[in-house]
């Protein structure tokens, strides 16, 4: 049978995972940002040539634009720490 020396053995671990992710956090939702940047202006900007016909350029203005607000958001959490 199982004591509870043996659940406490277990705990150490778990709170070791549990920290790791806490801390990760910030790190995993940088990413997101500069990923969801780069995808939304892009979006807008191949929107926009599709209909003013401006092809290609609105979809390059638009990738640039959410390269430029991702890292700015990466640069922030970076620099909070």
């Amino acid at each position: 049978m199982a004591g509870a020396g043996d659940r406490r053995g277990m705990k150490g671990p778990l709170e070791a995972l549990n920290a790791a992710v806490r801390q990760s956090g910030p790190a995993a939702m940088a990413s997101y940002t500069l990923i969801g940047a780069i995808l939304v202006f892009g979006g807008l900007g191949y929107a926009i040539d599709a209909w003013a016909g401006t092809s290609p350029w609105g979809l390059l203005a638009g990738l640039a634009l959410g390269l430029v607000v991702g890292f700015y958001q990466l640069a922030v959490m970076v620099w909070r720490r």
